[in-house]
């Protein structure tokens, strides 16, 4: 999108069912595990650049031998960073023991990393915090196999004080709030208590400690302690875990708002964020690939058997709607199609705006993103045009010649030009407003010459959040083409609440449909609404989440959505702009319809899917009337 905003994470968890022998003598490498989580991760490179980590497990490791390792990094290529670090301890050990060369047994000993389970995490930092510490996966030590916790997901939880209150009174002392730790620890507290428990009842059976330990691994109940963990859990999420003697687990959230794909064979058992991943890195194809239901776990066992375990009640389904319009790659199949589809369905509109003028309007998109739904524009563009040509066929009747229908067939056909492209190499590095602003609008390149002055410029985005880069930079550029008018097109509705489930809208005030709200109460002499709803928000400061009611909507209710959209192209136009611009948003129904399987729409609608969701909007519009920064969750 224009608007440039962090979301998501990506995980990929692997794990290898077979001996590390069958790897190397059918693929011709022991590195098969690791070769393909490089994939999996790079894959998946579009869900997060801010740091990526990966973590291993060896299985059947004696005592003394290290059997977990784990490597991260925040650097500007982190998932090569990592790969290189990895890279680098395997040659260093091979070098060291050429003589190991083709004995499996031996190299699982001296090469770290070289194991059977893997998870692999790509991350945005949504809380602006890019240290080495805030980079998954995260590990939490103990002296006993089964105790040892490995954590990455794609998450975000709305209530982390109460989850971090709920292990103070637990009698732990976490280290910090952030949810993965409060995550993490909440899982790591009854997976202790299920070990000392299960110990203690083998004890009782007449087994010794050193016998203990298998039989432990064997019986613990991965699914109830899942249950117990996440039983106050609020948020969005995909939350995968390794366990130090080699169970693993994949949960999902009960709405089915964070994305989660599995793939099994007698080979391996994949579980990635996105499913064109998984048919890529192991050619397989779209039905083989399985998404994960809401409130279910995915439960790898260390003697390999897989099973699903609903962890948690499904509530309705509101899986995030902008994994379809624009966070997930679009090589899924169904994606590509939900995406042409978001660009057929908008041009109505665009008609009405342009007075159905195609002989005078040319296509484009910004920024490539949007590609795919330019796709869909166009083939509506040529179903329109076919329509105009076919009146005119009908018209002409009897009298029509050869001469005539040819100059119809080449009539009324969509102009389509490369408009602006993109410089990746700029950057605005002066943090002076007036310089850096100059700055941006060379961001893009326009192509000069492709467009008239009696010419409608229409532009499809994949949404507008904030507005800023439309502002300061691409209306401005399309303008110096000198079109009549530039119709900037939204693939997605107007974006008016923030969200609390992994994407970086936090503030309402940085929302470009919220700031053209306050401007008609203030043309309609209304404004007084914004402090009463304020008063409301905060009478509801100390209700429990399933009483607290978005109050928010009423800014809103009282405006069309045409209306928004109009005073929202008058916010992002300026007195030096000499075109006409009008913003065009997709409809929350239309979106619905090219997306029916990804209904999660409470950026657009106010309506969020967990209770948690309603308390972050009231604190966000409190953080906004009082002027505090400050994030909602």
């Amino acid at each position: 999108m224009s608007d440039a905003i962090k979301h998501e994470c990506g995980i990929a968890l692997l794990r290898l069912l077979k001996p590390l022998e069958y790897y190397k003598e059918k693929y011709g490498s022991a590195f098969y595990g690791i070769n393909k989580m490089y994939l999996l991760m790079e894959k998946q490179h579009n869900r997060g650049q801010d740091g990526a980590g990966l973590a291993s497990i060896k299985l059947d490791m004696q005592p003394g031998e290290r059997y977990i390792s784990r490597v991260r990094s925040n650097q500007a290529q982190p998932i090569q960073d990592i790969f290189s670090q990895i890279n680098g301890r395997i040659n260093e050990a091979l070098s060291q023991y050429p003589e190991y060369a083709d004995d499996m047994e031996m190299q699982k000993k001296i090469n770290p990393y070289l194991g059977e389970l893997f998870l692999g995490h790509v991350r945005y930092g949504t809380f602006g915090k890019n240290s080495i510490e805030s980079v998954h996966p995260f590990l939490r030590q103990n002296n006993w196999m089964h105790r040892n916790l490995i954590v990455a997901g794609n998450f975000n939880m709305t209530n982390v004080n109460e989850l971090f209150d709920n292990l103070v009174r637990l009698g732990q002392h976490p280290k910090e709030k952030a949810d993965t730790v409060t995550v993490m620890e909440k899982i790591g507290h009854f997976l202790d208590d299920a070990v000392a428990k299960l110990y203690k009842e083998i004890k009782k059976e007449g087994y010794t400690k050193m016998e203990a330990s298998p039989i432990i691994a064997e019986r613990l109940n991965v699914a109830k302690i899942l249950k117990k963990a996440a039983k106050n859990w609020d948020g969005g999420y995909a939350m995968a875990g390794l366990l130090g003697h080699g169970d693993a687990f994949v949960l999902r959230d009960p709405a089915g708002i964070r994305p989660t794909y599995y793939y099994q064979d007698d080979e391996i058992v994949v579980v990635a964020s996105e499913r064109p991943v998984i048919q890529t890195v192991f050619n397989v194809e779209f039905d083989d690939v399985k998404e994960l239901d809401p409130g279910k776990s995915i439960i790898i066992k260390k003697d390999g058997s897989v099973k699903l375990k609903r962890i948690l009640e499904p509530l309705e389904r509101k899986a995030c709607s902008f994994e379809r319009i624009y966070f997930s790659r679009g090589s899924d199949a169904e994606i590509y199609k939900e995406r042409k589809q978001l660009g057929r369905l908008l041009m109505p509109k665009i008609l009405e705006a342009v007075n159905e003028d195609l002989e005078n309007t040319v296509f484009s998109y910004i920024p490539n993103t949007a590609e795919t739904s330019y796709f869909g524009m166009i083939k509506a563009a040529e179903d329109f045009a076919n329509e105009l040509r076919s009146r005119e066929i009908m018209k002409e009747g009897a009298t029509l010649t050869q001469e005539r229908l040819d100059e119809i067939l080449k009539s009324h056909r969509p102009r389509v030009e490369k408009i602006a492209i993109k410089d990746a190499k700029l950057r605005t590095f002066i943090t002076e407003d007036s310089s850096r602003d100059d700055l941006v609008t060379h961001v893009y390149d326009v192509t000069y010459g492709s467009v008239k002055p009696t010419d409608n410029l229409v532009i499809i985005d994949d949404s507008i959040v904030r507005g800023t880069t439309l502002k300061k930079s691409i209306i401005r550029i399309l303008d110096r083409l000198h079109p009549q008018k530039i119709v900037v097109v939204s693939s997605a509705p107007q974006i008016r609440y923030p969200d609390c489930y992994g994407i970086d809208m936090a503030r309402l005030e940085d929302l470009v449909a919220f700031r053209a709200a306050l401007e008609l109460h203030k043309d309609a002499g209304t404004y007084n609404i914004v402090e009463e709803v304020y008063e409301k928000c905060k009478t509801q400061i100390d209700y429990t989440d399933d009483k607290v009611v978005n109050f928010v909507k009423e800014i809103y209710d009282p405006f069309t959505d045409e209306q928004i959209s109009d005073k929202i192209s008058k916010l992002l136009s300026s007195s030096e702009i000499k075109a006409d611009v009008k913003i065009i948003f997709q409809s929350v129904d239309d979106l619905h319809q090219a997306c029916p399987k990804n209904l999660g729409d409470w950026y657009f609608t106010g309506d969020y899917p967990t209770p948690g969701g309603n308390r972050v909007v009231n604190r966000a519009y409190i953080n906004f009337f009082e002027g505090n920064k400050s994030r909602a969750y």
